[in-house]
């Protein structure tokens, strides 16, 4: 956490030593460690409410993703091919009828030929 080393703590202690003097240094010490135990605690504390709640959000997102599978599995069981593919073919037939009537009411009617103006012929070549 602190990147404190053993000279660093001698300097620290001989300060505390002489600012706080030897009778209370015992007292200032324990009353130290009380907070920091405390502060440890709450630390804790914190910690494993976090990772509590993670493992909720985990679960929450796996729960939905079972439902998700499971339904897909259901919808899956329920397929039928054989009505799929008799709708397919209903559709196909009544669009096929459909255009071929149409196309019969709307073409329009052949005029007959005149008998003054022959047909030309296209076998021969112009130069």
């Amino acid at each position: 956490m602190f990147d404190i080393g053993w000279g660093e703590l001698l300097v620290i202690g001989i300060v505390a030593l002489i600012a706080i003097g030897p009778k209370e240094l015992p007292t200032v010490l324990r009353t130290l460690g009380q907070y920091m135990a405390k502060i440890k605690r709450m630390a804790n504390e914190f910690q494993g409410q976090f990772q509590e709640a993670l493992r909720e959000a985990e679960l929450a997102d796996l729960k939905k993703q079972a439902e998700d599978l499971h339904s897909s599995v259901t919808d899956f069981a329920s397929y039928d091919p054989m009505a799929d593919a008799e709708k397919a073919t209903e559709r196909v037939a009544e669009g096929a009828a459909g255009p071929r009537q149409r196309l019969r009411r709307h073409r329009p009617p052949r005029r007959p030929r005149s008998p003054t103006f022959p047909r030309p012929c296209r076998s021969r070549r112009r130069r």
